[in-house]
């Protein structure tokens, strides 16, 4: 799945969240079919369990066989729906009320905040080996402070972030510094040919924030899921350095500032590209043009330390409206586990949040995956991060253009600030 549907909420869903936020009833503390909280014991075994299930093909198959498994180990079947993950939190808040939802849905971890808000989803408490199998990456992502109170929201199912992925035939050895991937830039660049080194988005923050992390730079203060969203660090001392590091990469006989998505993926797939930033969604698509020539590592280091990449985790979470709880938190751990996550990853090709599976992994491109992860920050939860790309986005254009860094991301700032305080998702 493309990263920008799978993380990147987009502006049509954040009206509908906002308007069904405001909107939300009052309701008692605690929903019908809760287990009394310490008790050892769940609630009666139930005959069903219903999950909503993402839309693709690959990932439903793995779901279903995961699926058929609890059903033989537990005697409970599971109803598998499938519902495209970014409309089921629309369609859980018209149909949980009603009694028609699922006990279990899947959902990126950059929504959480957005959902807990509207009240749909169930706080999880981990069983001691749950937690100490996955990733502490994918822990923090679906770590949120909702009204004071910190607490898990969903089971780690598949975690992503990005590298660098390279033709071998231009670039023999991978990228290890930033300053690396500039050397490639700029001896293997013939614009009058359509031929580069290296490209990348000039206007998109999510692949560009290890740049501005690893100079000092930060989107919210605080802590990870327990964020202050009225300090931001993407215009402090660190950010102007990184800025214009960044800017190096553009201009002349560098990088188009012009540069988009799909010249990008073009040009790489035809083979007049050495090198170029993505995440696991596009090793189908490259392979198929490149074959052996294809190669991927890391994100190369910069500022001397390990590059800070986003990382991104999607998880099944407990509806609030599941009059099953008990046993959905049970399927969703069953879910997670090391052998189905491994299962999952086998036929669907997403990388399992779990460490034991990640390391186990021999695909040279994914094990290489796998590595980066280690040095992932998870992307910001709160709803408040909506109003950061826009601005941003726009303030790395100017910076491939040629515009002064300082007053650029000063108003970039400014204006981040200004979308928080209209949104009312300050604090």
């Amino acid at each position: 799945m493309n990263k920008k549907l799978s993380f990147l909420v987009l502006a049509g869903f954040i009206a509908v969240t906002l308007l069904l936020t405001a909107c939300t009833p009052d309701r008692p503390d605690e929903a019908e079919g809760n287990g009394e909280e310490g008790s050892d014991e769940k609630a009666e075994k139930p005959e069903s369990l219903t999950i909503w299930a993402n839309d693709e093909e690959k990932q439903l198959k793995a779901i279903e066989e995961i699926a058929a498994r609890y059903e033989e180990e537990k005697g409970i079947k599971v109803n598998v729906d499938t519902v495209s993950m970014l409309d089921q939190t629309q369609e859980l808040s018209l149909a949980g009320p009603e009694g028609n939802g699922p006990d279990l849905f899947f959902q990126p971890h950059d929504r959480i905040g957005n959902i807990v808000a509207q009240g749909l989803a169930e706080p999880v408490e981990f069983s001691d080996g749950a937690l100490e199998g996955y990733s502490d990456a994918a822990v923090d992502a679906v770590t949120y402070n909702y009204d004071g109170e910190t607490n898990y929201y969903g089971y780690p199912a598949v975690i992503e972030t990005y590298g660098i992925f390279y033709n071998t035939d231009i670039v023999e050895q991978a990228p290890e510094t930033a300053e690396d991937l500039k050397r490639i830039l700029e001896n293997n660049t013939n614009p009058d040919s359509d031929e580069y080194g290296f490209l990348m988005k000039p206007n998109d923050l999510y692949f560009s924030m290890p740049f501005f992390y690893n100079y000092g730079g930060y989107i919210f203060g605080g802590d990870t899921g327990d964020y202050d969203v009225n300090d931001i660090g993407l215009n402090n001392e660190g950010s102007v350095e990184a800025a214009e590091f960044y800017q190096s990469f553009f201009g002349s006989g560098k990088i188009p500032p012009s540069t988009t998505t799909d010249v990008i993926d073009g040009l790489f797939n035809e083979g007049k590209v050495g090198a170029v930033i993505n995440g696991p969604w596009s090793i189908v698509g490259y392979k198929d043009a490149l074959g052996d020539s294809l190669a991927f590592a890391p994100f190369p280091s910069i500022n001397g330390e390990p590059a800070q990449t986003f990382v991104g985790v999607k998880s099944w979470m407990v509806s609030y409206y599941s009059e099953k709880k008990d046993w959905a938190h049970d399927l969703a751990e069953f879910m997670t586990n090391k052998e189905n996550l491994q299962y999952y990853y086998e036929v669907a090709g997403e990388l399992p949040p779990n460490k034991e599976a990640l390391e186990s992994i021999e695909d040279p491109i994914y094990s290489a995956f796998a590595d980066q992860i280690e040095h992932g920050v998870p992307m910001p939860s709160t709803p408040a991060m909506q109003q950061v790309w826009e601005p941003f986005n726009n303030a790395l254009q100017f910076l491939a253009e040629g515009e002064d860094p300082k007053p650029v991301l000063d108003e970039a700032v400014k204006q981040i600030k200004t979308n928080i305080e209209a949104s009312g998702q300050g604090e």
